[in-house]
């Protein structure tokens, strides 16, 4: 018994040091992540022609693009879109605006 106490000693250091890393990881992920979005643009403009556009379109009685974008994905926001295309930003914005929800894809 007394023989495996080193080892146990031992594997519960490796584990600590592994809880230590992961929770490095994590925060060097989530500082990553916070750059990123802090490095997008955003224009108060560009939500003014949104509005303005969604506003337009709904008294036409227009109703958005069924079709989701080129780009979209499963989990995705129209936020996601941005980095594409405005166009297809505005389409989502103005689809989820209309039915409450994002696309089904």
């Amino acid at each position: 018994m007394k023989q495996m106490l080193p080892q146990c000693v031992l594997l519960l250091g490796l584990i600590a040091a592994s809880w230590v890393v992961r929770a490095d990881q994590a925060s060097d992920m989530q500082k990553m992540l916070n750059d990123q979005v802090m490095a997008k643009p955003f224009s108060v403009e560009d939500e003014a022609k949104l509005n303005s556009y969604i506003e337009e379109a709904t008294k036409r009685g227009t109703p958005p693009k069924s079709e989701p974008s080129k780009y979209w994905r499963r989990g995705y926001t129209c936020n996601d879109l941005r980095r594409y295309s405005w166009n297809d930003y505005r389409d989502c914005s103005y689809y989820y605006r209309y039915y409450g929800y994002y696309w089904p894809y």
